[in-house]
């Protein structure tokens, strides 16, 4: 007793294979087993064979022969269309497989600060999608406290964080370290000095960053180091604004000295801040699960930046 037709889209047994459903619409398509077998580089006796076996494995024939041609059956017409979409979505499943396997698709989700989104993370996703242009990408940019909570709830596939932070549910990665400068415009009292202290700046107005965070709170120790407090005119939230601020003769900014890097153009100038402040910044996953092939990847690119920009 015949055996029946295989759910549509479901590999059929191991002796009927989609080789075999292959010829059968080649066949249809052409009209020709002879035809079928040069346009997948078979020879007539394999196209016969599988065609038997296809036709043994349904329980029905597929074709007739009338003087010497092929010529389907109602049965055989009825089921062409099924194997062709069963056959486009085979194709289409090994076309994602091939992508995929290559990273030449896929998206990659991050969450960062805003002005690492801004000044840092443009270079690293443009290097990124120089080798894999296919590769998709998602940017976020959220507080460093919002940015932590995505990452770990796997809302995203990877962020960046500024430590010290909770490590519980994050698996993180230290990658970059940097300090402090003072920006200003060139005319600025204070930009001839080769490196300014909280006794140089005094009472001359400041833009900061970030009240209540612990940056703020490294620059406030530090003025009151020297018995002093510092003198906010302005307070923003990005090193882009800040920038702007300075370059329009608000006051002096204390910045990160690497994410302000994209936004040094004349007038500005950038001078040391004396005692030095430490940024450091994390690549981090969630440790509910291993990240994806192409996380992994990424992940690589920004070890890979970081490295060249801190020779």
């Amino acid at each position: 007793m015949r055996k029946p037709l295989a759910p549509a889209g479901v590999e059929p047994d191991k002796d009927v294979s989609f080789r075999a459903l292959r010829v059968f619409a080649e066949i249809m398509r052409t009209g020709s087993a002879t035809a079928a077998g040069k346009q997948l580089s078979l020879s007539q006796p394999a196209v016969s064979r599988l065609i038997a076996q296809l036709e043994a494995q349904v329980g029905f024939d597929l074709f007739y022969r009338d003087r010497g041609k092929l010529v389907p059956t109602a049965d055989g017409t009825k089921l062409i269309q099924e194997v062709e979409l069963s056959l486009s979505s085979l194709d289409r499943f090994n076309s994602l497989v091939r992508d995929i396997a290559g990273y030449s698709a896929g998206t990659v989700r991050i969450v960062a600060p805003p002005s690492f989104a801004e000044g840092v993370l443009p270079d690293i996703v443009s290097r990124f999608r120089e080798r894999f242009p296919g590769v998709e990408f998602s940017i976020d940019s959220r507080s460093v406290e919002t940015a932590r909570t995505m990452i770990a709830m796997r809302y995203v596939d990877c962020g960046f964080v500024k430590l010290p932070t909770d490590e519980s549910d994050l698996a993180i990665e230290q990658i970059v370290s940097s300090g402090s400068v003072c920006v200003m415009r060139g005319d600025h009292p204070l930009a001839g000095r080769g490196a300014i202290t909280p006794s140089d700046i005094g009472r001359h107005p400041l833009i900061l960053l970030g009240a209540g965070r612990h940056w703020r709170t490294q620059v406030d120790a530090a003025f009151a180091a020297f018995g002093l407090r510092p003198t906010v005119a302005i307070e923003t939230h990005t090193h882009g604004s800040a920038c702007a601020l300075a370059a329009r003769g608000n006051g002096m900014a204390i910045l990160n000295e690497l994410l302000v890097k994209p936004y040094l153009h004349h007038p500005l100038v950038a001078r040391p801040f004396d005692p030095p402040i430490e940024h450091e910044y994390a690549f981090a996953v969630s440790n509910v699960s291993r990240p994806s092939r192409l996380t992994l990847e990424f992940q690589k690119e920004v070890r890979a930046y970081f490295a060249e920009k801190m020779l």
